[in-house]
């Protein structure tokens, strides 16, 4: 497999590596044949007792990178003997409420995103009142701590914003186009902000609504026709990066297209040259180690990470390394 460029450091400890709501998302069938598949055949590899860890996720319906995280913390899971419960929503409130009920539950463990930290931290705060143990995922990474959970695991979403930038540089870019699919969403803010402070060119922000893709298509389409200067066009998540390029289509723009987020589809448009680069912060891990960790705690009171996120990206995933990925992300772990 090829060697990945990795902008900054991976701190990863080594992956030591039912449900509240189901997660569901276009795309998305062969990644829950996969974890069914390891439901029925993957054994304990523990003895431990059978404790209830809740992961409450502020994912939409029709993401597919919510399956990768998902499919993650399930196969660890099995081995690690948990019961394994969850739920998702978008709107703050509704997750907080879900965090709500996992604590009126009682489970042995709860992971949460922190997408929209205001509105959680009261909720994450009466987890760890109760004595539940909380790990973070994905957002959150500046407030995990201060919300008294263990640790924080994902890319922070700054340097994986700076990492895009300095990728815009080298390619030799002067205008982009960072488009925010969902308003209120620090991670994203971050992202786009980060862009800005190492790109040397002119970046602007375009805000849609995520959850209607008609008008994504519309609204980048509107753009690109109105400004001819834009040659790259970002997107912060994967799904979004195929409408992006049909955006482009229409507009009759010859914007490069360079998306957050790894799946089958946009896999396949790297190697094809479709887009650009994919930054890659790894939601398989995410899941997988944020149950690992859970687990590790309540056996033997263990704590990665030292006060500091557990960092799962970025990577720059362009061309010359998608092919190595095409495996992993047909079957729906990358």
């Amino acid at each position: 497999m090829a060697r990945f460029r990795t902008w900054v450091g991976i701190a990863v400890a080594g992956v030591l590596c039912a449900s509240l709501a189901g997660c569901s998302s276009t795309g998305g069938k062969r990644a829950e044949d996969a974890r069914k598949a390891a439901a029925a055949q993957g054994k304990a590899a523990v003895n431990t007792p059978r404790w209830t860890f809740a992961m409450i996720t502020h994912s939409g319906d029709g993401d597919t990178f919510w399956d990768i995280v998902q499919s993650g913390a399930e196969q660890a899971a099995v081995k690690d003997n948990i019961n394994f419960l969850y739920s998702h929503d978008d709107e703050a409130q509704q997750q907080a409420q879900l965090v709500d009920a996992a604590v009126d539950k009682g489970v042995d463990g709860i992971i949460v995103t922190l997408a929209k930290p205001d509105a959680m931290k009261a909720a994450v705060a009466r987890a760890v009142k109760a004595g539940i143990p909380v790990i973070t995922v994905n957002s959150g990474s500046a407030e995990s701590k201060d919300f008294g959970a263990l640790t924080h695991i994902g890319q922070d979403e700054t340097i994986a914003g700076q990492a895009v930038g300095e990728e815009l540089n080298e390619r030799g870019k002067k205008k982009a186009v960072c488009v925010l699919h969902e308003q209120g969403n620090v991670g994203h803010e971050q992202r786009c902000a980060g862009v800005q402070e190492t790109f040397d060119g002119a970046v602007q922000n375009l805000y849609v609504t995520g959850t209607n893709m008609p008008d994504v298509q519309s609204a980048l389409e509107a753009k690109l026709q109105s400004d001819t200067a834009v040659d790259a066009v970002v997107t912060l998540g994967a799904p979004y990066a195929d409408t992006a390029v049909k955006a482009r289509e229409s507009a009759g723009s010859d914007a490069e297209i360079d998306t957050f987020d790894l799946n089958a589809k946009v896999a396949a448009g790297l190697r094809d040259g479709t887009l650009g680069f994919a930054v890659d912060q790894q939601p398989y891990l995410q899941g997988y180690q944020a149950v690992d960790l859970l687990w590790l705690y309540k056996y033997n009171a263990d704590v990665l990470g030292g006060g500091k996120p557990v960092l799962t990206g970025p990577q720059i995933i362009t061309k010359n390394q998608a092919g190595a990925l095409a495996e992993y992300t047909e079957r729906g772990t990358r």
